[in-house]
């Protein structure tokens, strides 16, 4: 039984999430969560969020009445690039120089063992 749940237009460059997201990647949804509770990078609280959700998403389904969160494991996280939001920053002799505040989608899929 597979669950999902999706982070939309997160405020973090998908290059710092895949970080965090190779790190947990194919783990036990318990050790995950602890794994990132104890990274000091701001993409380990946004994918503890998402991977929480996920696996409450798995365990409120029908049929899993007898499972808990250690028969659950990460099956697939992905972090795609999102829109991004472009800002001017003045520079001098009056130009301006653009600024890329980039966006990313994270899909994580949890699976029981």
């Amino acid at each position: 039984m597979q669950a999902t749940a999706h982070g939309k237009y997160v405020r973090i460059s998908s290059k710092k999430a895949v970080l965090a997201a190779n790190l947990v990647k194919g783990m036990n949804v318990t050790q995950a969560l602890y794994t990132l509770q104890f990274t000091p990078k701001k993409s380990a609280r946004i994918l503890y969020k998402l991977i929480h959700s996920a696996a409450a998403n798995a365990l409120s389904k029908k049929g899993s009445e007898n499972m808990t969160e250690d028969d659950l494991y990460i099956k697939e996280i992905k972090v795609n690039c999102g829109p991004m939001m472009k800002r001017n920053m003045p520079r001098a002799r009056g130009r301006a120089f653009l600024i890329r505040k980039r966006t990313s989608h994270i899909t994580i899929v949890v699976e029981n063992k």
